[in-house]
């Protein structure tokens, strides 16, 4: 057995105090996976990863060790206490102390999920544990309320400095084709769980406003149109009842309609975007002040001339009209706007091992720059990096977005958990400065009620915390 490895990525020290060892109990996957008659069914996104089996305690402890290792902010602790055996037989139940009080897991738990630590008295703190069986490591992240996570953040940040989890083609939770429909939760189940980016792409009509949601050629729904103006209305209930937080919509032309970018754009000054209270649509990026309570208008489009004196004369929407294709790492929107990761095109199955790598290497991207927050010579900003998980192929069942999820979305959970953030073990060997993820933009995640993905994305936000 090797030794186990604590990752502590919380803004607050903790100390390991005590080590117990329990027979363990191996126990069945449990929860309903049906996706509707549309789609496969697939058996939950962490079954093909390494994230710990689940496996339950038997009786009393028969080991019981007191220890002291201090676990430092940020920190990656090699313990001397051997890892659970690999094969479900034991159990490992940790306790940590932090500001006098303690907190209790078991490693591994009985599910595959993250587990929020027991609290052993009345502990101000929340905290959260994944445990990646492959690499013997159990990280510790800060328990974020998901419905309001940014409200732990200063107002002066730029929103490129943030962690920010995405999805693509948000609205397409609804019964479609199994190469259309690219999400399990709805929009404000997505919000209330912590997604603040969304990615949005609209039919456009040359003599109608009403704005249809589609998925490149295809309606997002087999049972009827879907529209732009009712997504908003639960995104501006969400954030009526929360004014902490913010959305970055990115709004893109597709579908079979004969309107234009032009048309597009004027349709939403005038009638979607143009309320100074519920879109920052200057065309830079806004600190997280500016932005709370509102919709940042990210647009994959051409402006009408016609808009061209907004702001000053700067323009309206902040502008990644030259959108690079299927790209590794490009760069977009002008000056320091920002870097895309958008590698979508799968011929075979295995081609997401090659969308995996792309992935990670911009994670470490991300989160290799430092804010220049407090220095006047610096740039007012970093560029947003936008890393998109979701690929796929309409022709090959095994490249439906469901399925690449199932394998991308456990492997950015285990790169998250063991090596983002930490220097020298990225995949290009890059420095670290604030480990920002940049915006993670996802597939398929809420399925059965599994936010993990989302919440190790947010939970990197405590390195931030770390300089206020």
């Amino acid at each position: 057995m090797t030794d186990l490895t604590i990752r502590n990525l919380t803004a607050t020290p903790l100390e390991l105090k005590l080590v117990e060892r329990f027979d363990g109990q191996p126990v069945k996957n449990g929860g309903d996976n049906r996706m509707g008659n549309i789609t496969s069914r697939i058996t939950g996104i962490f079954n093909s990863s390494s994230v710990a089996p689940n496996v339950t305690p038997q009786g009393d402890a028969r080991d019981r060790r007191d220890v002291s290792i201090p676990l430092p902010c940020f920190g990656n602790t090699t313990t001397d206490v051997k890892a659970a055996d690999p094969n479900g037989r034991e159990v490992v139940r940790l306790t940590f102390e932090s500001e006098g009080h303690r907190y209790e897991v078991d490693v591994p738990t009985s599910s595959r999920r993250s587990t929020v630590l027991k609290k052993l008295d009345d502990g101000p703190r929340e905290f959260t544990a994944v445990y990646v069986a492959s690499g013997s490591c159990l990280s510790i992240f800060s328990s974020a309320n998901l419905g309001s996570w940014m409200q732990e953040l200063r107002d002066d940040w730029p929103l490129s400095a943030l962690s920010i989890p995405g999805t693509h083609n948000s609205p397409t939770c609804h019964v479609a084709l199994p190469s259309v429909r690219c999400q399990a939760a709805n929009v404000r189940e997505q919000l209330d769980n912590g997604v603040r980016f969304f990615d949005v792409r609209v039919q456009t009509s040359p003599d109608n406003s009403d704005l249809i949601l589609v998925h490149s050629a295809f309606p997002i729904s087999l049972t009827g149109n879907k529209y732009f103006h009712d997504m908003l209305n639960d995104v501006y209930a969400f954030l009526d009842a929360n004014r902490s937080e913010t959305l970055i919509m990115s709004l893109k032309r597709e579908g079979t309609g004969k309107g234009t970018d032009q048309q597009l754009s004027k349709y939403l000054r005038d009638r979607y975007c143009g309320d100074g209270n519920r879109w920052f649509t200057e065309p830079r990026i806004p600190r997280l002040g500016e932005a709370r309570g509102k919709v940042v208008l990210l647009r994959r489009y051409g402006n009408d001339e016609s808009l061209n004196g907004e702001h000053g004369g700067r323009g309206f929407g902040l502008d990644t009209s030259e959108w690079p294709d299927n790209c590794d790492d490009k760069v977009t929107g002008g000056p320091g706007l920002a870097r895309v990761q958008d590698f979508y095109e799968m011929d075979q199955s295995h081609n997401i091992g090659k969308k995996i790598d792309l992935a990670r290497a911009h994670l470490e991207r991300a989160g290799e720059p430092t804010c220049p927050f407090g220095d006047p010579a610096a740039p007012d900003h970093l560029p947003f990096f936008v890393n998109f998980l979701s690929a796929s192929n309409f022709f090959n069942a095994n490249c439906w977005p469901e399925k690449i999820a199932a394998k991308v979305n456990p492997a950015i959970v285990e790169y998250l958990c063991l090596n983002h953030g930490e220097a020298g073990r990225g995949p290009n060997n890059l420095g670290v400065g604030d480990a920002c993820t940049g915006i993670v933009v996802t597939d398929w995640v809420g399925l059965g009620g599994d936010w993990d993905l989302i919440r190790c994305i947010v939970g990197w936000n405590a390195r931030l915390q770390l300089k206020q």
